[in-house]
Formats: C-alpha cells, sequence, structure tokens
C-alpha cells in the first residue's frame, strides 16, 4: 500500500499532541514484522491499554478431517446455514499452515463487540450483503463483489444492511499485498497491472468516539478466542498516518488481460501472500487466434492445490457449478475441462463467469465442516 492519512495528526511524529482541554492524546505505533516492515501511528484520546477484564478463551481450531483420498472435491458453500453472530457463522472448510478458507453466513451486525484477529491478515470477499466495515482506521462501505482486505490486530466491526450475507473470507498467516510483478520500486502499480491506485478504496469517514464504559472485544490468537473487556471505546482515533489500513478492492473493477491464445491463471492473480496467491476470474473476451480454443487445456499442478470459489455467471469448462461452489484440485494429480466443454468452446466470444481463485503451495486439509456440505461424487464428473 502507499501512505495515507486521516483525521487530525501532528506536525511531527513522537512529539507533544494535546486535546483542546490540554490533555495528551495517546500515540500508539502499529508495526509489521516488528519494525522492519509497513507501519501506521495513530493518534487515540484514550490509552489503548486499558483492560478490565480478561474473560476465559475457547478453542476455534478447526476439526480436520485426515482422509487419505487423493481426489477432487466438491463443497456446496451455501449450505452453510446462516447464523445471527458473525465470529459463530465463520466456518473454516479448508486449511494449512498458510491460510484458512472460511465461509460465513452472518444475519446480524457486530454492535455488541470487537473483533481483533491477531492470528492472520484477513481477505473478506462480500458474494451477498451490502453495508459498512467499521475500523480503527475509519469506515469503508463495502457491497457485492468487493475485497475487504483487512490487516492482522486491525480491530473491526462488520455492520450488514440486511440478513441476506454471503462471505468467503481467507485468513493469511502472511502479509497480504499485490503481485510484485505488477508494482515498481517505489510501491506503485505499473501500466501493465490490472487495477491501479485509483481502483483502492481506503477509510473514509473516521468516527471518533472519546467515551468510558465496558467494552467488549474478542482477540484471536493461536486460534483461540480472548475475551477482553476495555475501559474506552475502541473506536477513539482522532487521526493516523503510514502504510498499514484496511481497504476495499471491488472485483468488478478488475481488468482482464486476454492474449490470442488461452493464458495460464497467474494473468488472473489479484493478491500475493506467503504460501499462496488470490486470483480474480471475471467477464472477457476469449482468445481471438482464428484456431484457438477458449477452454482451458488439461493441467497437471504438481506442486500446488487449486481452489476456486464460483461466485456467479457461466463457467464453460464446467457442468453443473452453481453460486457459492467451491471446488479443490489438489496438486499431483491433473485436472481439465469437463467432456465436451472444449468442443463446444470453440467459437464463442465472451465469458460472463465469475469466480474467485486461492492457489495455495501447501496441500489444503478438509474440515468437519467441508464434510458436511461435500458432492463426494464430484470426481467422477470427468466421465463421460
Amino acid at each position: 500500500m502507499h501512505y495515507y492519512s486521516l483525521g487530525s495528526i501532528p506536525k511531527k511524529r513522537h512529539t507533544q499532541f494535546r486535546k483542546p482541554n490540554g490533555e495528551l492524546y495517546h500515540e500508539q505505533l502499529f508495526s509489521t514484522v516488528g519494525f522492519d516492515d509497513l507501519a501506521s501511528l495513530l493518534y487515540h484520546c484514550n490509552p489503548p491499554t486499558q483492560i478490565v477484564q480478561v474473560g476465559e478463551p475457547y478453542s476455534i481450531a478447526p476439526k480436520l478431517i485426515h482422509d487419505k483420498q487423493l481426489k477432487h472435491r466438491s463443497l456446496q458453500g451455501f449450505k452453510v446455514a446462516p447464523e445471527d453472530d458473525y465470529l459463530k457463522s465463520r466456518k473454516p472448510v479448508l486449511v494449512n499452515k498458510d491460510c484458512k478458507i472460511v465461509l460465513s453466513a452472518p444475519r446480524k451486525s457486530m454492535t455488541d463487540y470487537y473483533f481483533k484477529n491477531a492470528d492472520a491478515d484477513e481477505v473478506i470477499f462480500v458474494h451477498e450483503g451490502s453495508g459498512v466495515l467499521k475500523t480503527m482506521y475509519g469506515n469503508i462501505t463495502f457491497g457485492y463483489g468487493d475485497y475487504l482486505v483487512v490487516p492482522r490486530g486491525t480491530i473491526y466491526q462488520l455492520h450488514f444492511d440486511s440478513e441476506d450475507n454471503r462471505l468467503l473470507i481467507v485468513e493469511s498467516t502472511g502479509p497480504i499485498t499485490t503481485p510484485k510483478r505488477y508494482r515498481n520500486n517505489f510501491g506503485q502499480l505499473m501500466e501493465h497491472s490490472p487495477f491501479c491506485e485509483r481502483d483502492i478504496r481506503k477509510p473514509e469517514t473516521l468516527e471518533t468516539h472519546d467515551e468510558k464504559g465496558d467494552f467488549l472485544m474478542y482477540i484471536k490468537k493461536q486460534d483461540n478466542i480472548y475475551p477482553y473487556h476495555y475501559l474506552s471505546h475502541q473506536f477513539d482515533v482522532v487521526g493516523w498516518d503510514g502504510y498499514v489500513y484496511p481497504y476495499a478492492f471491488s472485483i468488478h473493477e478488475f481488468e482482464p488481460i486476454t492474449g490470442r491464445v488461452h493464458l495460464p491463471p497467474p494473468i488472473h492473480q489479484t493478491f500475493a501472500a506467503s504460501g499462496f496467491v488470490i486470483c480474480s476470474f471475471v467477464p472477457r473476451l476469449y482468445d481471438y487466434h482464428p484456431d484457438g480454443i477458449p477452454a482451458p487445456y488439461n493441467h497437471s499442478n504438481i506442486d500446488s492445490d487449486e481452489v476456486l470459489y464460483y461466485v456467479d455467471g457461466d463457467f464453460m469448462s464446467r457442468k453443473h457449478v452453481e453460486r457459492g461452489m467451491i471446488t479443490l484440485h489438489p496438486g499431483g494429480i491433473p485436472h481439465g475441462p469437463h467432456p465436451g466443454t472444449v468442443e463446444k468452446s470453440i467459437g464463442k466470444k465472451e465469458t460472463g463467469e465469475l469466480a474467485v481463485m486461492v492457489d495455495t503451495f501447501a496441500p489444503l486439509l478438509m474440515t468437519e465442516y467441508a464434510a458436511g456440505i461435500e458432492d463426494g461424487d464430484y470426481y467422477k464428473s470427468w466421465l463421460t
């Protein structure tokens, strides 16, 4: 990300910055990778350290299925039942040491507590629903097709406009960044990038709540949830600046890269992380070589697991695709278009498909949640 500032800050860092009544504001350095990577400075009305009470933690560690079968899998994501509470609605379905892929269908806004993921950066993809992401950095409105990128340690609430919400959440143990090949030495997105800084929506409205009371925050750390009660409102920041902050990017703003013949999935890459990438498949023109085959070729992904989350539209290489469906094509065995779809694709000019792909470089394990929504015969779907 690039430098950004919101609200009121002193002229020079680490110097006196006072309230109208003469009291000092409380400066907080929010740094990553120790002091070696991106950071922001926040100025609070009250010390961010005033803990009134600590509750008993409880585990949310995924319950893994150690299935020895190496096979393609399909999960019916919309079979995950909606729940009122946001945290309880988060159901991890595929996990490894680098990331967790989570499905969530929350009905209610987070009005009674705050949440901080101290384990991972989060990418929250909004499949259905709209509302406001409220954070200590300010507010971001969101809607269908938005990626909400939330750096680890960010205190936030999700406020929804209705009870019909479907989210795909990817938790990353490493920082979420834009792909390096799209950035110059100064971090600016270059001309060949499929999106630019104008497409990224940063926090806008900074709501400062200088309030005392009992404010509940749930902190996720090492797959436990820790209930903390703080003395002051968690959105009491009057200003901040730096390079660490949440932002939104709409999948509809991703400009597809096309060519004369079929191009590989890296052209769809949107985010990079340690151990995996996230790609966006959007409506685009097909390959324009006179003898081109729009359908993808068969692929042996030896070194990575490929996960596709189907959002909307028609998928010419797949049969029986439903909204919210997840397919897992594990490393080690080839996958490709379903029978008949290659010939059928010839002559087609464009596609209206919309999907999110997560490619991991360490094998993914299914959870008990995933086992409950799996289509067990998917691996046979390549038979004529």
